[in-house]
């Protein structure tokens, strides 16, 4: 059972509020509940299944049973056997002994989704946590409380070890938190809470930190934001088929059931859709005739195509494999959300404790692997188009740089490529796959690691210049639609709207200024989604 409501909170506003089932949170759900905020309810089916699972752990002490982390020590330390009456100091010096990271410390936004999948995850009942301790997690992420997690440092091994024990402490009073925007003592944190420090018994803190849940928390804002950055990339790509005067007839569906990949039927579906009612994009029977016209039985050269450039006529085929990526990421973090990934597993139906490497991240560091390659793709076919506004050889007829008054004295869009270029490159050096860098540790006890965050960090740092590219290519778009005879209202209806929210921040360039700002105010436009306000309501070609 999961839902969302609004309960009235201390204040009088109300506090979204979510009720986790550990089996269907999808990713965009917990985005936006680590973005609104939600509060966490734990409800009695859940509290059953986590004292169930305790109580089992338990009797598993009590018979004598040599269990990972509960009666042994960890890590490269596994051959020692730990007697129960450590089991409190043995857990705390877990959290403190993988607490390494350095660098500045994660957004919140990233520390809250960790969090929510840190509390699906042991709500599931199979992490052997307390119920006294889960709840008083659950307690310090209602409370607001942020803990500082430092960004590098994580193996992705035994998961995100470093990472989760920095919020581990914090729930045991130790480390340091924001709360209510001011950075102090976990202790502190608590404190001004009013909460009470979670005391550790056996395997306690192996069930805070022993698992995925930071990857995927940095991993799910970036996924949802790819979706809806590549959404709008789909229009993008129709303003400029129009703009560039492209021809429609190779979106046509007919075309792409003849290789019915999910991707490129869906970009295909999207362009064609929104260019129903354009008056600018080319047909090809216009292009037919003038061609036909021109002929004298001579082999002639022409200033004209039948087909255009792949920048313009295959972009379902280099889009599409990009939204498949995206597309199968999200179905590995939400399987990877809704997971016990943890070490030892304690199932109650089976009555017994589990060996096994669920923590481990190669799943989400080859997930974040094909979004940053998806990412840049999908730039990397907005870069080619951008040389074509610029260029007058490769534009059908467009000035140089779209710099119609004054060219020469002039520079028009010239300076826009720069930075498009640069952060190109910049985006292009970041590629290199990181999933395959492992390295062994622990005595090679560790000896296949999978660096699931830094594929997740590095997939951060991708998508987050992803926006600026589109961004130019956009800017462009308006420009030379105002540069083209028929002007905006040959536009289509979908892509005028499009054209009118460019045109509320960028105004035609007839002179030249400073463009940072300006891409800077379209990539906003494109972060925050605002271009899927142009798409008609119940227009299925846009649904998931």
């Amino acid at each position: 059972m999961k839902k969302s409501q609004k309960n009235a909170g201390t204040s009088g506003v109300n506090v979204p509020t979510i009720e986790l089932d550990g089996e269907t949170l999808t990713v965009d759900e917990l985005v936006l509940a680590a973005e609104s905020h939600a509060r966490v309810k734990i409800f009695p089916e859940q509290e059953t299944r986590v004292k169930a699972s305790r109580d089992l752990l338990d009797s598993l002490v009590k018979s004598g049973r040599t269990i990972y982390g509960v009666t042994t020590a960890v890590g490269g330390f596994v051959n020692w056997l730990i007697p129960e009456n450590l089991a409190e100091k043995l857990q705390n010096n877990i959290l403190r002994g993988v607490s390494s990271n350095v660098g500045p410390d994660l957004d919140d936004i990233y520390v809250r989704a960790a969090m929510l999948c840190r509390i699906n995850s042991m709500g599931r009942g199979i992490s052997a946590i307390s119920p006294e301790n889960f709840k008083k997690y659950v307690d310090m992420y209602n409370a607001g409380i942020i803990p500082c997690v430092p960004e590098k440092g994580s193996l992705g091994a035994s998961g995100d070890l470093g990472p989760l024990a920095y919020i581990a402490l914090v729930a045991t009073g130790a480390w340091r938190a924001k709360y209510q925007g001011e950075i102090m003592s976990g202790e502190e944190a608590l404190k001004r809470a009013g909460l009470e420090a979670a005391r550790l018994n056996y395997k306690e803190g192996l069930a805070m930190i022993n698992g995925t849940s930071m990857m995927v928390g940095v991993a799910a804002p970036l996924l949802y934001g790819a979706k809806r950055l590549v959404k709008q990339f789909c229009l993008v790509s129709a303003i400029s088929l129009e703009a560039l005067k492209g021809k429609i007839m190779p979106y046509h569906p007919t075309v792409h059931k003849n290789k019915p990949h999910p991707g490129q039927i869906k970009v295909a579906d999207a362009i064609w859709t929104t260019l129903a009612d354009s008056k600018m994009v080319v047909q090809d029977e216009e292009v037919d005739r003038w061609l036909s016209s021109m002929r004298t039985g001579e082999p002639q050269g022409m200033d004209q195509q039948i087909e255009d450039a792949y920048s313009m006529r295959a972009t379902p085929q280099i889009l599409g494999p990009s939204l498949d990526a995206i597309w199968s990421a999200d179905q590995t973090l939400q399987i990877e959300i809704n997971s016990t990934n943890d070490n030892p597993l304690v199932i109650v139906e089976e009555g017994d404790a589990f060996h096994n490497a669920h923590f481990h991240g190669q799943y989400v560091s080859q997930a974040m692997d094909h979004l940053s390659i998806a990412i840049v793709n999908m730039c990397n076919l907005s870069d080619r188009r951008i040389d074509r506004y610029l260029d007058p050889y490769h534009s059908n007829g467009l000035p140089p740089f779209l710099c119609k008054e004054d060219p020469g004295l002039r520079h028009g869009l010239m300076g826009g490529q720069y930075c498009a270029a640069s952060i190109m490159a910049d985006m292009r050096s970041l590629c290199h796959p990181v999933s395959i860098q492992t390295l062994t540790t622990t005595g090679d006890f560790q000896d296949h690691v999978s660096m699931g965050l830094v594929a997740a960090r590095r997939a951060r740092d991708i998508v987050d210049n992803a926006y600026y590219i589109p961004a130019f290519e956009l800017i462009c778009a308006c420009q030379a639609v105002d540069q083209r005879d028929e002007g905006a209202a040959a536009l289509s209806s979908v892509t005028r709207s499009i054209y009118e929210m460019v045109r509320e921040l960028v105004p035609y360039l007839d002179h030249d200024e400073v463009l940072g700002d300006y891409i800077s105010a379209v990539s906003d436009l494109l972060r925050e989604g605002r271009l899927l306000a142009a798409l008609p309501n119940g227009d299925l070609v846009w649904n998931d």
